[in-house]
Formats: structure tokens, C-alpha cells, sequence
């Protein structure tokens, strides 16, 4: 199957405020541009999600080498939070990321 589509991957940035908090840095994200292909919400992953109260939307398939963790991706414009990330142990060489908004 082909990888057609291209997300950003998007690895937060944090520093410390004047009060030695850690706050988020945007300005400072790495963002990784790579390519992807989309896989369909299964009918069980949807209402796992939502028993959670969380959205499902998409389901972007990655090579494994490319993902460090990151928990936000941009597709098309649009900013998601990774729900969850799944290797299947058969094709360790890919890895699924499951978006939403949360």
C-alpha cells in the first residue's frame, strides 16, 4: 500500500516561567513533516474511543524509524492529538497513530 497523504508530526516544547514553572513553548515545537497512509476507523476502535469520551477521526499508518512520541499530528490544516499509537508485532516496520480532537 502506498503512503500517499503527508502529515506533521509535532513534538511539544516546554520551558521554565519566572516562577521555575514548566510551561509549553510553542514557538519552539519541532514539527517533522512525513508520509503517511489513512487506514479506516474500525466500528470497535470508534466506540472504545467513545466510552472515553474521546473522537476518533483518522487512523494514519507511519513507518515505525519516524515516530518519537509525539501526541499532536497536523493533516490537512488541521491539528490532532494522537489518541494512540498501535504496532502490530506482525509489521513492527509500521505503526499505527490514532487521531482525534480530543
Amino acid at each position: 500500500m502506498s503512503y500517499d497523504h503527508v502529515i506533521t508530526l509535532v513534538r511539544e516544547a516546554y520551558k521554565k516561567d519566572n516562577l521555575r514553572q514548566t510551561i509549553r513553548d510553542p514557538e519552539n515545537d519541532v514539527k517533522t513533516e512525513v508520509f503517511c497512509r489513512l487506514k479506516s476507523i474500525t466500528r470497535s476502535e470508534f466506540y472504545q474511543a467513545a466510552v472515553a469520551g474521546l473522537r476518533p477521526e483518522f487512523v494514519f499508518v507511519i513507518h515505525s524509524f519516524e515516530y518519537n512520541g509525539e501526541q499532536r499530528v497536523i493533516f490537512e490544516g488541521q491539528e490532532y492529538q494522537v489518541l494512540r499509537a498501535y504496532q502490530d508485532e506482525k509489521n513492527p516496520e509500521e505503526i499505527e497513530l490514532i487521531c482525534g480532537r480530543g
